[in-house]
């Protein structure tokens, strides 16, 4: 009966306290209640004992009228929330993503452009009221997928994602030119890139600086994480006859000073990722930093419960009532 049941007015409780005192009352009135008559014999007097001990019942029945009653007075009642939750404010990204040869170097596992896609997918369905598209470069870029909300179409984007899709290189400034194309007809409170690179801008016919403008002048805000280890890195350095990679040491050259400027300029942060601990960090941090607002609504439904209780006030009273108008009338 009392399963999830909150009280609305749980200080009524302490009115519990006259219960005590009423026994008190009771237990120090009791022999002044019942009429006495001295007789030198109880010879020839028919005596109920049992029912004379039972009178105390009475009195019992009217306490427990008089708990329930309080119980009632402190209105039990269950209480059922719901919650809605509206976007207020949704955020446009952009991931511009490296796919030039050097993103297969090992010094992340199993390769740079294989842990970026697991951290990548990660955060993509931690942003769930978001828009988001995919921009792949090397030697040039494309738009692998326009900025949307449905999760499923970029997260299958994002897998398919490879090497040898484009021709080799390095375009940064192509990469964020494009990036910047896609986002500046959005109507999104905040427009986000977060440019990804493990090298130097060596290709393309647009220059970062130039792109890096055309986000300020749109508005873009740009992250930008340089991937890969400090010194050198296990990297894919020639073909062998088979077509595959052969694989050698190489100075690991990530142009910081760029990506540095590209992020101050647009208002947003340079990160420098060599693990692939760091690398989750870093998008965990840009998870924290670019907050969607959302507004929640909470319905409380409350359903009353005091009606049983006052129902058994009512019995309890009627009870007592009968009984003291009916075995027990002669004793009172």
């Amino acid at each position: 009966m009392l399963e999830n049941i909150e009280f609305a007015n749980p200080g009524l409780f302490w009115l519990l306290l006259l219960l005590p005192l009423a026994i008190l009352w009771y237990i120090l009135t009791r022999k002044s209640q019942v009429a006495s008559l001295k007789i030198s014999s109880a010879k020839g007097f028919r005596t109920s004992n049992f029912l004379s001990k039972l009178k105390p019942l009475l009195f019992v029945l009217r306490l427990l009228a008089l708990a329930a009653v309080i119980s009632a007075l402190a209105r039990p009642q269950t209480k059922e929330v719901s919650t809605r939750t509206k976007t207020t404010k949704g955020i446009d990204i952009v991931m511009a993503i490296d796919v030039s040869s050097s993103m297969l170097a090992r010094d992340l596992k199993p390769n740079r452009l294989d842990a970026l896609k697991d951290v990548a997918e990660d955060f993509i369905r931690k942003r769930p009221n978001d828009r988001i598209g995919l921009v792949a470069y090397a030697g040039e870029s494309y738009t692998k997928t326009p900025i949307t909300s449905d999760k499923s179409i970029v997260l299958a984007a994002l897998r398919d994602i490879d090497y040898g899709q484009l021709e080799d290189g390095t375009a940064i400034g192509m990469g964020l030119a494009t990036s910047v194309n896609r986002l500046k007809e959005s109507k999104a409170i905040s427009k986000v890139i977060i440019l990804l690179t493990d090298g130097v801008n060596n290709a393309g016919f647009i220059e970062p600086q130039t792109a890096a403008d055309l986000a300020v002048e749109y508005d873009i805000k740009t992250y930008t994480i340089g991937l890969g280890t400090n010194g050198n890195a296990l990297t894919p350095i020639a073909y062998k006859r088979d077509g595959t990679f052969q694989f050698g040491m190489r100075q690991v050259e990530i142009d910081e000073g760029l990506l540095q400027d590209i992020a101050d300029l647009t208002g947003g942060k340079y990160f420098r990722a060599t693990d692939n601990d760091k690398l989750e960090e870093i998008y965990d941090e840009i998870n924290k930093l670019e907050k969607t607002e959302i507004e929640e609504f909470k319905y409380t439904k409350y359903e009353e419960k005091f009606r049983p209780w006052v129902f058994l006030a009512g019995i309890l009273l009627l009870l007592e009532w009968i009984l003291r108008a009916t075995i027990f009338k002669s004793f009172i």
